[in-house]
Parts: C-alpha cells; sequence; structure tokens
C-alpha cells in the first residue's frame, strides 16, 4: 500500500545532535492559517521538542510564520501544539522518556491524503566525540565510494 506522502519540512539538525532510537506518527492540531502556512513550507522545526503532560502529547518551538492572508485569524507563530496519538502510546514513551532519560524530538513534518503529520523520533543525545566519528564515518565512505568510481572508469 503506497501513502501519497508530501514532506514539508525536516528536522536535518535532530539527525545530528542525537541518536534516533524509534520514530513514530502522529497527527497534529491546527488551525486553518496554519495548515495554509505548511502547505506553503514556512514551518522551521530546527528547536522544537515534544513534552508529554498529563498524558498529553505537545510540540514545544515549532515556528510556523503566520499566513500572509491571515490577518485576525493567524495565531502566535511559537504556540505550543498539540499532537494526536493513541492514550496507550504516549504513556508508553512517557515511562520509557522517564526510565532512560530520552528525549522526543519532531524529525519531519508532512502531509498524508491531506492531513498533517508529524514524525517524531524517541533520541539519545550525541556526544561531541559521537558526532565527530559520525563526521569520520561519512567521510571515509565519500572517499571509497569516489576511488571506486575513479577505478571503475
Amino acid at each position: 500500500m503506497s501513502e501519497d506522502k508530501k514532506i514539508i519540512a525536516q528536522n536535518k539538525k535532530a539527525y545530528h545532535d542525537y541518536f534516533v532510537l524509534e520514530e513514530y506518527e502522529a497527527g497534529i492540531e491546527l488551525f486553518g492559517t496554519e495548515v495554509k502556512s505548511i502547505r506553503a513550507g514556512k514551518i522551521n522545526l530546527k528547536d522544537s521538542w515534544c513534552s508529554i503532560d498529563k498524558g498529553e502529547i505537545f510540540v514545544n518551538g515549532m515556528h510556523i510564520s503566520p499566513y500572509e492572508q491571515g490577518n485576525i485569524f493567524n495565531r502566535d507563530p511559537m504556540r505550543v501544539k498539540k499532537l494526536l496519538m493513541h492514550k496507550k502510546e504516549i504513556n508508553r514513551l512517557y515511562g520509557t522518556i522517564k526510565q532512560q532519560g530520552l528525549t522526543l524530538i519532531p524529525l519531519s513534518v508532512y502531509f498524508v491524503k491531506g492531513k498533517a503529520k508529524v514524525k517524531v523520533g524517541l533520541c539519545k543525545g550525541k556526544k561531541i566525540y559521537d558526532k565527530r566519528d559520525v563526521a569520520a564515518k561519512k567521510e571515509a565512505n565519500r572517499t571509497i565510494d569516489r576511488e571506486m568510481k575513479e577505478r571503475n572508469r
């Protein structure tokens, strides 16, 4: 079953700063002008994170620019937005976060069948030496690919 997925924004910084252990899909509670801004690609996930409060999950720090034609209907761009997930999933995530000291980070925003979805990652923070190690491995792979391409000519 192929889903028509239109990716709007990705949080590339999250993959740099964290190890993504698991990924979850969640709906997001938005207002009309926010949806129009997201469709126009005016969204920033760079410094956003998720919090769980009283059995509900929220996204903090997600910036959705005001819609130009929205006038009085525009909401605060940095408003805390509620995510829509099953209660059982939220409770399991909450337990995992509290026990293991992990973080929930929004990884991307996309549309599936006209509905805005957020991919949330259960992440563990990288140390500086982890980041260096990943960068070294990427560079080594690039060098190997370059050499193989030259050799095959």
